[in-house]
């Protein structure tokens, strides 16, 4: 294993002074998911000076709800979007390389009921590895009944017919975005949470800064900058309403929110390191089954929805059509009481402008850049594969609206990311085993070396990765913690509620805040709570 260097402290005070230091920055960036941080680090890699604020904790949002998967979107390719296949799967072989420790190959199977489905999606996968060229990750197979059965051991037998395996990627999206804001901090960007952009800074009918506000001291701040990035995904038509309303421009909103749900459920459902795809599920939607941390992620729905929740909740029928669909295609149906967690992730899906944003499931998944007449530049859509030629694609608007200096792209192609060492191996513990150290790449040792590194506390948590959080990884709650440097909320939300009392103590003691246990514990409560 290729040692790490010695992380970067993340201690508040310094940096609030940081961020508080230079009279002005290249760009500063709203919004810490995985869209805002990519152009902070593509943008710091290039040398620009940077600032990212996040109102809550980095990938509080929509980031860390992702199915997992590092796709190029076999959906898109049914719609005919070959080139957005293409990008994505380009860009899944860059994220597999500079994040191997985080972004893994991964097997999918289509299991087949009627004679015409294995060759019918067969050739469309061979389309699918054609596109991918030399940045395949293994080529597709065409499976008799026996051997579906022996990927999918517990797929429904009575009526199966064959299936078809394909490949694809899988990761730890709340990981990967934290690793994204250290790898731009290690490159100079100023990288902050809890501290919200309340406004933008407007000077001659042109944006120059941004206002914002110390989520934890109240302490107000005005961030100046030549250019300033809108990446907030389902938020993003706020400030695009505020500086519309200081220019005396109408911005009109270009997000459709649409509901992703999904329902975790322990891997005896679907033992194994395969993946299940149902492309077209009673209604039409997708199906996934997905092993990830030693559970099963199953879903995932589309559903449009008004409102901007941050903790937003499913509806009944995404709930009932999930595990009714998983009963059809499950050889032992998961039931109400095998929930161990239900998450809900709202995607900031961009609308024609001509478009009322009723029917998201028609809605494009290509992201969008705009520079509006004042200068603010928004990014939304798009999804995690592409993060990074979103981030470029931002980067060259800015340059084409003389907001930036043009510098040569292509910097964070071959970057490896925060605890990327040598590519993953055949011994080396896979994303969907449960977790451990090995989320830690390179800096395993590091986290070991801390006091209580060999203590665990349950759930893959030990008292050593909670120091390395609050030291290291801006972790300030036990939701930082137990939510997105760990996993566990996501996996088994009553596990984590009775791990919140130690994890507190070890964050008051590294960070002296208060580390809002209670609060956690509410929020677990409403992550096995389905609704009736």
């Amino acid at each position: 294993m290729t040692l790490a260097s010695p992380p970067l402290a993340t201690l508040r005070s310094a940096l609030m002074a940081q961020l508080t230091a230079p009279a002005r920055f290249d760009v500063v960036v709203i919004g810490g998911g995985a869209t805002g941080l990519g152009v902070a680090l593509d943008a710091a890699a290039r040398g620009f000076s940077v600032a990212l604020v996040e109102s809550h904790d980095f990938a509080k949002g929509t980031s860390s709800r992702a199915t997992k998967l590092v796709h190029g979107g076999v959906r898109y390719l049914a719609q005919g979007n070959i080139a957005l296949v293409r990008e994505a799967l380009h860009e899944r072989t860059t994220l597999l390389h500079n994040a191997p420790h985080l972004a893994q190959p991964l097997a999918f199977v289509m299991p087949s009921y009627k004679l015409l489905d294995t060759p019918f999606y067969g050739i469309g996968l061979k389309m699918y590895d054609a596109l991918a060229g030399k940045a395949g990750l293994g080529p597709t197979e065409f499976l008799g009944r026996n051997k579906t059965l022996q990927y999918l051991p517990t797929v429904q037998a009575q009526g199966l017919k064959g299936g078809v395996k394909y490949w694809d990627g899988q990761f730890d999206d709340a990981r990967l975005a934290l690793v994204l804001a250290r790898t731009a901090a290690a490159h100079g960007a100023v990288v902050v949470n809890y501290c919200a952009a309340t406004g933008l800074l407007h000077e001659d009918g042109k944006v120059a800064g941004v206002h914002c506000e110390d989520r934890e001291t109240g302490a107000k701040i005005t961030l100046r900058a030549g250019c300033v990035v809108n990446a907030t995904g389902v938020w993003v038509d706020a400030f695009r309403q505020q500086d519309g309303e200081a220019t005396g421009r109408v911005a009109k909103p270009m997000v459709a929110p649409s509901q992703g749900v999904h329902i975790v459920v322990d891997r005896e459902f679907l033992p194994g390191d395969h993946a299940m795809l149902v492309p077209k599920t009673a209604d039409g939607r997708v199906l996934f089954a997905v092993p990830w941390l030693g559970k099963v992620i199953l879903g995932t729905t589309d559903t449009p929805r008004e409102d901007l929740a941050r903790e937003p909740r499913p509806f009944k029928e995404e709930v009932e059509f999930i595990l009714s669909e998983s009963a059809r295609y499950l050889s032992r149906a998961p039931t109400r009481a095998d929930v161990k967690s239900v998450w809900v992730g709202l995607r900031p899906l961009v609308k024609p402008q001509d478009d009322d944003g009723g029917n998201t499931k028609g809605i494009s998944r290509e992201h969008t850049v705009l520079v509006s007449k004042s200068g603010l530049v928004t990014v939304t859509g798009g999804k995690w594969t592409t993060y990074r030629a979103m981030a470029e694609d931002v980067l060259d608007k800015c340059f084409d609206a003389h907001l930036l200096q043009p510098r040569k792209p292509g910097t964070t192609s071959t970057l490896r990311l925060v605890g990327a060492g040598v590519a993953v191996d055949a011994q080396r513990p896979k994303i969907s085993d449960a977790p451990g150290l090995h989320a830690y790449g390179t800096e395993q040792p590091i986290v070991q070396t801390l006091p209580g590194g060999d203590r665990w506390l349950g759930g893959g948590v030990t008292e050593g990765m909670v120091r390395f959080a609050a030291r290291f990884e801006y972790a300030r709650t036990v939701e930082d913690v137990l939510a997105r440097r760990s996993r566990l909320l996501f996996l088994d939300a009553r596990l984590a509620a009775t791990l919140a009392p130690a994890v507190a103590a070890i964050l008051q003691e590294e960070t002296g805040v208060d580390p809002q246990t209670d609060a956690f514990v509410a929020l677990a409560q409403l992550y096995v709570t389905l609704p009736a």
